[in-house]
């Protein structure tokens, strides 16, 4: 059955946006081309960079939003991660707060992609 299996961030600069990814994921690209790199989320589903400079169409502007979401975090590494990323300079866009769905927080990559760290078990919050 078809089912998705790849995202595809467009980017200004494919390296530095596979130094941020190398870094937040702890985890080296499985490929690697001119102005392309994929990450391996699962063993299913994949993120690719590709520079919006070298892509055909090119990218459209302003078109919705959307965010990716790591959703299988405990309260403890929503914390955690919050911390690190915001220790190292990673903008914070929703600090660690409780919502309908889970104790999450929101940051951004350089190209301003959201990125969601949510706990959806919230029975460990004070």
């Amino acid at each position: 059955m078809f089912r998705p299996n790849s995202l595809i961030l467009y980017v200004d600069d494919v390296d530095r946006s596979t130094a941020f990814y190398k870094d937040i994921l702890k985890t080296d690209p499985v490929e690697t081309f001119q102005d392309f790199c994929v990450f391996a989320l699962t063993d299913s589903f994949v993120v690719g960079l590709q520079s919006k400079h070298a892509i055909d169409p090119k990218p459209q502007q302003g078109v919705g939003g959307f965010e990716l979401s790591f959703s299988n975090a405990t309260t403890e590494e929503v914390d955690a991660l919050w911390a690190e990323w915001k220790a190292r300079g990673i903008e914070i866009v929703l600090a660690p707060t409780t919502l309908e769905f889970g104790y999450t927080f929101v940051a951004a990559d350089p190209d301003g992609h959201r990125l969601r760290v949510c706990a959806t078990d919230t029975t460990n919050i004070a």
